[in-house]
């Protein structure tokens, strides 16, 4: 019998990562598991051009990540998912893997944004990497794809 005790759930609040997110639900509500949400800030680079007006800073980029993960943490809680949310500071890939070695998880659910070719040699893959290193199974939910949660 597979048990599932966690979930790691990175979300970037892409449509990829809403699907995630709610195929991690639907194995959390249907196993008992505990989902951890994940949001990653990336740092900024300080601005070169002193003409723009504001440049948010990662405390602002942080505060308004809880803020957009709390209405999950809300859903979550209210179809009585045991449900954990944090918001960190740092570069995607390393900082999933890090929370993969530090939780318990048994899972990781997370979106991919599907790039290919040119964008995905440029921009790189946070599903891609994270999948290479990862030390626990993976499931990788596209924006779209055939649906299986009704």
């Amino acid at each position: 019998m597979i048990t599932i005790k966690s979930i790691l759930c990175p979300l970037d609040f892409s449509e990829a990562s809403k699907n995630a997110f709610r195929y991690a639900c639907e194995f959390a509500r249907t196993m008992g598991s505990k989902i951890y949400l994940l949001s990653v800030v990336e740092p900024r680079p300080m601005a070169a051009d002193m003409t723009l007006t504001y440049i948010p800073v990662e405390e602002d980029l942080e505060k308004a990540a809880m803020d957009d993960l709390q209405p999950l943490v809300e859903e979550a809680k209210a179809n009585g998912i045991d449900v954990q949310a944090d918001v960190m500071i740092g570069i995607p890939v390393e900082v999933i893997l890090e929370q993969l070695a530090e939780t318990d998880v048994s899972m990781l659910i997370m979106g991919s944004h599907g790039k290919t070719g040119l964008s995905r040699l440029l921009m790189g893959s946070v599903a891609e990497g994270v999948v290479r290193k990862a030390n626990v199974p993976v499931l990788i939910v596209k924006a779209e794809e055939k649906e299986f949660i009704s």
